[in-house]
């Protein structure tokens, strides 16, 4: 073991273990960004380019027309977030970035699921539906399509839940954040 704050060597072995997984953080970045083309390929590629992963990605309109909300949310811990937050600042277009803690931000997800329920089984599929307070927004007669509003842990657990029942089909919006409280962004 060496002194504190001093590299350890790491085989390959133990490198391919951890390449796949999650290491850290989630970090959910709220940006503000005038509404015009070409801003949003700017934002991704600067990720891109330095080896960050976006997991959602979700942009949309704020109370000025002008003005759109870019919600990414990513693991920060493979690579340092501040360096790519002060290259974020030095773009054009971008208004205001935050790094949103978890404990003080409200953040939800919608998805669409189209899952096989004829007979006996859509009677299973509705009622997790009700435990889930999701809403069954079509019906056919050999499939429904419900949806989905809430954290990202309900909607992975809907998933598991309604996936042996057979899933045909799912969208997801990736996560939209806003902080509590009166800050703003």
């Amino acid at each position: 073991m060496g002194e504190p704050g001093t590299k350890e060597i790491l085989s390959l072995d133990e490198l391919e273990a951890t390449a796949g997984l999650r290491t850290g953080r989630k970090h959910i970045l709220s940006i503000l960004v005038e509404n015009r083309p070409g801003v949003l390929t700017r934002i991704a590629g600067l990720f891109a380019r330095r080896g960050f992963n976006i997991s959602t990605l979700a942009v949309g309109p704020t109370d000025d027309p002008s003005v759109s909300r870019v919600t990414l949310t990513l693991d920060g811990a493979k690579h340092p977030i501040d360096q790519v937050t002060k290259q974020l600042h030095k773009l054009v277009n971008v208004l205001k970035i935050r790094d949103l803690e978890p404990n003080e931000t409200l953040a939800r997800e919608l998805a669409l699921f189209k899952v096989n329920a004829d007979g006996a089984v859509r009677a299973e599929v509705m009622q997790i539906c009700e435990i889930f307070r999701a809403k069954i927004v079509d019906v056919t007669k050999r499939s429904v399509v419900v949806e989905v509003t809430g954290t990202y842990e309900k909607v992975e657990a809907f998933e598991r839940l309604v996936r042996p029942f057979g899933l045909i089909e799912m969208a997801r919006t990736g996560e939209i954040a806003i902080s509590r409280g009166r800050s703003e962004t």
